[in-house]
């Protein structure tokens, strides 16, 4: 399997965000990645259910729904019942992680979760063989645009490790700062979902960059 495309309709336009779902129904994306924030786990508020719900009804493609939120553990059905297809917590906002990613299984979704910058890849290998992706943050989340961490390309090189120590089918998904100048790098290091936002939406023709990204070829 290639890797996936997910754009992030954070950078989408929300006075016009009906036009944008048609381009990207129409373009080569794989996902579509939902940001939620609250507010409180990161300083800015995005959107929740009710948004879900109308992109679900636009939309074929699997919502790849991200919650920035503190105690996700409460809103596990009612992402389900708005349509969400894969839904990733943080391990930061998560006391009983285990228990949770059990819970969104349960609910028929896939399960991720995610890891800050600073958050250690290596704290996961309890975990790693519950997951169906692990969704590593390449900025600090909260805003979209912001610059990417370097670091991240050895945090999925360590992650890949472990994944095939564990024996893993967890996918590595990487938000934050992507665009057509570190996809190539990423992909070579390991990643296999590649959320953009910015590239994406800020782009003359956001659909051929949407092509360009999904093309690329290991060079490994």
């Amino acid at each position: 399997m290639g890797h996936l495309i997910a754009p992030s309709l954070l950078s989408a336009n929300f006075g016009n965000l009906g036009k944008d779902l048609e381009m990207l129904n129409r373009s080569q994306a794989d996902w579509i990645h939902a940001d939620v924030m609250d507010g409180k786990f990161v300083p800015n508020i995005s959107f929740g259910q009710p948004v879900i719900k109308q992109i679900r009804k636009l939309t074929t493609k699997p919502l790849d729904v991200h919650l920035m939120i503190v105690e996700p553990e409460r809103y596990l059905k009612s992402f389900r019942d708005c349509g969400a297809d894969i839904l990733s917590v943080h391990y930061e906002a998560s006391v009983h992680l285990h228990r949770t990613i059990t819970e969104i299984k349960t609910l028929g979704m896939k399960a991720g979760v995610v890891l800050n910058p600073h958050t250690s890849v290596l704290l996961l290998e309890d975990i790693i063989n519950e997951v169906d992706l692990v969704l590593l943050m390449s900025v600090n989340p909260g805003f979209g645009g912001q610059k990417f961490i370097l670091n991240t390309f050895l945090r999925i090189s360590q992650l890949r490790e472990m994944i095939l120590q564990k024996g893993s089918d967890a996918l590595i998904e990487i938000d934050g700062g992507v665009n057509t100048d570190n996809a190539q790098q990423l992909i070579d290091s390991g990643a296999d979902v590649l959320v953009a936002g910015n590239a994406v939406f800020s782009s003359d023709d956001p659909e051929q960059t949407i092509a360009l990204l999904k093309f690329l070829k290991p060079s490994r």
